[in-house]
């Protein structure tokens, strides 16, 4: 290996200068493959959602960085490209592009997006994002130890602390992301089941009794297939990238209603996903249907019961409020595939008396 190749990376400061046939020359050499491939390991082992949410994510801070400096801003744009490309074309992006990253722009990247009107939460995922790029290329030696340890000072806001920021910001907001769940009552839940006996109709009420009755996530309905289905048993076998996990939720009276009828009414695909994508005045066409096409069609079929900007997420949460007050925590947690208890008992209120139902009689004397 060349002086050059040795030096196509950035390596540690505290780097030894390889010797021919000495041990330090053998140990750098495996540094610099090992830095080369940092990306390739890292991005091989995400789900291609994963990836797609990073690049976003690291697309945004390619646009805090144009401010501070276009050459900086331009790099970081194409390497946020070559994370969303690597799927496809299996290259890691270069880890190079984060020289001169520091923890003073990643704390201004989180003020930045705060001015901005950014939801808190995506401020925290994405500040997330970065800081886990920030120490995969302090591995590669690109950025040093003791810098990374100050990035990792970096941290997000809390939930009490997002409540104060969102109260004394403007209440501008950038982007689709909501602050707050769009409320859906029983009665509104009932008439979006509730669809038109047509092709699309059929249709529709099979996605949103998926969503509403079951609180799968938009990825996770896209992701069924014919096999999936299993009408015998009444039940459902679908995988959760979140937990990497398979499930198998018994069919709700509705849902298997709607797929009963999606399937004898021959709308139904022969074999692949199970939904059929559909074109404006309702005619089905092919299969599968998208992430973003699920997020459009709920959103119209809000509309027209009148509730504005309704997601396919809201439809998850409506279905954890429902069941939070009618099952404990660890059975919401296991339906509703979450990895641990914080999410799903984020849907469960407080009592007005804490320690309701855990009281015993006293014999008395």
């Amino acid at each position: 290996m060349s002086d050059d190749e040795n030096r196509q990376l950035a390596l540690p400061s505290n780097a030894i200068e390889p010797v021919d046939g000495s041990p330090s020359q053998v140990g750098q050499m495996a540094n610099v493959f090992a830095a080369r491939s940092v990306f390739n390991d890292y991005l091989s082992r995400k789900a291609d959602n994963t990836i797609r949410r990073q690049a976003g994510d690291l697309g945004r801070f390619a646009d805090y960085l144009w401010q501070i400096s276009d050459e900086m801003g331009e790099g970081m744009a194409d390497f946020a490209e070559d994370v969303r490309d690597f799927p496809l074309l299996g290259t890691a992006p270069d880890v190079r592009v984060w020289q001169g990253i520091t923890w003073g722009l990643i704390e201004g990247f989180r003020n930045w997006m705060v001015k901005q009107g950014d939801a808190v939460g995506s401020i925290n995922v994405r500040l997330s994002t970065v800081k886990t790029y920030s120490k995969l290329v302090t591995k590669a030696g690109v950025i040093p130890p003791e810098e990374n340890a100050l990035i990792r000072t970096v941290v997000g806001y809390a939930r009490k602390e997002a409540r104060r920021i969102d109260n004394r910001r403007k209440k501008s907001r950038r982007g689709d992301k909501k602050a707050e769940a769009v409320a859906i009552s029983e009665a509104q839940a009932a008439k979006l089941i509730e669809r038109p006996d047509t092709p699309q109709g059929r249709r529709d009420a099979v996605m949103i009794c998926l969503l509403l009755e079951h609180g799968l996530r938009v990825g996770e309905v896209t992701g069924l297939t014919i096999d999936d289905i299993d009408l015998k048993t009444r039940a459902i076998r679908f995988y959760r990238p979140k937990v990497d996990k398979m499930q198998v939720h018994r069919l709700t009276p509705s849902t298997f209603t709607a797929l009963q009828a999606w399937f004898e009414s021959g709308d139904a695909p022969e074999d692949g996903p199970l939904l059929r994508s559909s074109r404006k005045g309702g005619r089905l066409d092919g299969s599968g249907m998208t992430e973003r096409a699920i997020t459009g069609r709920v959103r119209a079929l809000g509309e027209e019961i009148g509730i504005a900007g309704l997601s396919a997420h809201d439809c998850r949460h409506y279905w954890a409020t429902f069941w939070a007050s009618r099952v404990d925590v660890i059975r919401l947690q296991e339906a509703g595939g979450w990895s641990s208890l914080a999410m799903p008992r984020r849907y469960i209120k407080d009592a007005e008396i804490a320690n309701q139902g855990m009281l015993f009689e006293v014999d008395e004397e």
